[in-house]
């Protein structure tokens, strides 16, 4: 018998057209996506040009060149093919850098200069702003008429001299010929003039670049006259002489301009002054004792918050993992409610209830007696450990419960069978092995309560106040308070040149205590293991 077969017909290979059918989704996805992408870096292109144009136009020169070299940058990283790794990586590397390294190397700069309230600009404005502040007006000066417009926020004066030429200028802009108001410009009403009152009066005109040539100022917003300075200003000899005593004022090198008798002329200027922020932290008799018993406070605020938040802690979590407890969720949840509280908000409330007239404690604990909680410097120092225990001690009780929960068993159980009582299992088992995953955890407790801000604001603003200095400075101050005060005014005004230096303090100290602490809990480790 003959067997016969039928050629057999090879299977036919997907035609490429019917591959490109089959990707049409997938391409069409990836071609929205390129023109979302397109458009995104348009709008960041778009935004990046107007930063960089206002930047040269304000004169921050390293600024705009800073903002073109990012914004060139992520062209190239996000419209180039390949660079995946980069892709994801340049959002969080831009924000590494704006938030996180320049603020320390700007605040390491700042902690190297004067800059404060009164030397906040550069050495011309200060000029400028000496001089329009000392000015008065002249005797028997010509009259000019004048009339008030507005553009925005910002006004200007149309003067018609005496000999009867017609100028325009604003603050910023010296007086120049113009037989009106540029457009653009409103003339004011006299309705509109009263209810400017007070910006029409701060109004003061140059009549050209030297600021010595005096200005214009009106009283009721048709009249005005010349007003000088009573303070004149050498460019040559850099210095400032007043017209009616004589006085000569002379850059002092730091920052301001200074007579013979020490009297100084405000505002001044940004200058560097090297290490003098951090020789003032311990030679200047306001700040240098207040300083230490601050310094000395915050250690014992940090290490004793982190003692009692972790002892408490964990005393609850052995507690409440004794599988003879019911109700463990119930209690768990009820325990960690302080940890769901803003920190500002629980100080706000705890100063109520600890007022000495009618708060909580006093008025229903204690049966209206008058413990000052807040003002004695002991009892205060005790009520901020005590919020900060009720604030802290959830964070722990969660920390100490999982690690509870991951200790071997069988190795409780064989303490157990050797005879071991609770206390000896928990002093030579439980609390070694604890520390070992509980203790970078711990530093990084005492990290943030060195620093802890919000709880002693908010409860006592860092008061009672120490009775030796003029400062701004009390018994629960801790450093990181102390900075804000000096920042942001503390009985001797601004100074961020002062309170950098003081940030930089910080740093060290919270950096030293953290490489031994970490160097101590590998030595731990090493012993466990």
């Amino acid at each position: 018998m003959t067997l016969t077969t039928e050629p057999r017909t090879p299977e036919r290979a997907p035609s490429r057209r019917s591959t490109r059918a089959d990707a049409v989704p997938t391409t069409t996805g990836t071609r929205v996506a390129w023109m979302i992408k397109l458009v995104l870096i348009a709008l960041l292109d778009a935004v990046g040009g107007f930063a960089v144009f206002t930047l040269f136009t304000l004169d921050q020169v390293i600024p705009a060149a800073a903002v073109l070299v990012v914004v060139v940058a992520l062209n190239v990283v996000y419209l180039k093919k390949g660079l995946l790794p980069a892709k994801y990586l340049a959002p969080g590397l831009i924000f590494l850098v704006v938030f996180q390294i320049f603020v320390v190397f700007y605040t390491g700069y700042i902690a190297f200069t004067n800059y404060g309230d009164q030397h906040n600009g550069s050495k011309q404005d200060a000029i400028e702003q000496i001089i329009r502040t000392a000015q008065t007006r002249v005797e028997d000066s010509a009259q000019y008429r004048v009339e008030i417009y507005t553009q925005g926020d910002q006004l200007g004066m149309l003067v018609a001299d005496p000999d009867g030429t017609t100028e325009f200028g604003t603050a910023d802009t010296p007086l120049a010929p113009a037989g009106a108001a540029p457009a653009g410009w409103t003339k004011l009403t006299l309705q509109q003039i009263l209810a400017q009152q007070d910006e029409v009066l701060a109004l003061t005109v140059p009549f050209d670049d030297d600021p010595n040539s005096g200005t214009l100022r009106t009283a009721d917003g048709s009249t005005a006259f010349v007003y000088t300075s009573a303070l004149q200003y050498d460019e040559t000899a850099d210095t400032f002489t007043r017209t009616d005593t004589g006085t000569v004022y002379t850059d002092d090198g730091e920052g301001t301009f200074r007579n013979a008798d020490g009297q100084q002329l405000a505002p001044g200027w940004q200058v560097p002054v090297g290490f003098d922020n951090f020789a003032q932290a311990f030679t200047n008799d306001q700040l240098r004792d207040p300083l230490l018993r601050v310094i000395v406070w915050t250690f014992a605020f940090a290490f004793l918050s982190v003692a009692t938040t972790f002892a408490l802690g964990l005393f609850l979590a052995i507690v409440f993992n004794h599988p003879r407890v019911r109700g463990k969720k119930i209690y768990r949840a009820v325990l960690i409610l302080p940890y769901a509280f803003p920190a500002f908000l629980s100080g706000l409330v705890w100063a109520g209830m600890l007022n000495p007239e009618f708060g909580f404690f006093n008025q229903v604990l204690f049966g209206g007696a008058q413990i000052p909680w807040l003002s004695d410097p002991w009892l205060a120092r005790f009520s901020v450990l005590l919020v900060n225990l009720w604030l802290g001690f959830p964070y722990m009780f969660l920390v100490c419960t999982g690690a509870l929960q991951s200790l071997p068993d069988d190795v409780l159980e064989a303490a157990t069978m050797d005879g071991a009582g609770a206390w000896r299992i928990f002093r030579a088992i439980k609390l070694p092995l604890l520390l070992v995953s509980v203790a970078p955890l711990l530093i990084a407790s005492f990290a943030f309560n060195f620093n802890n801000f919000n709880v002693v604001y908010m409860l006592t603003r860092g008061w009672p106040r120490f009775t030796d200095t003029t400062l701004d400075i009390g018994a629960t101050d801790l450093l990181i308070t102390l900075v804000y005060k000096v920042a942001f005014g503390g009985g001797g005004g601004r100074d961020y040149g002062l309170a950098s230096a003081f940030a930089i303090l910080i740093f060290l100290i919270v950096t030293v205590v953290t490489i031994i602490s970490f160097r101590r809990t590998r030595a731990l480790e090493d012993i466990n293991s």
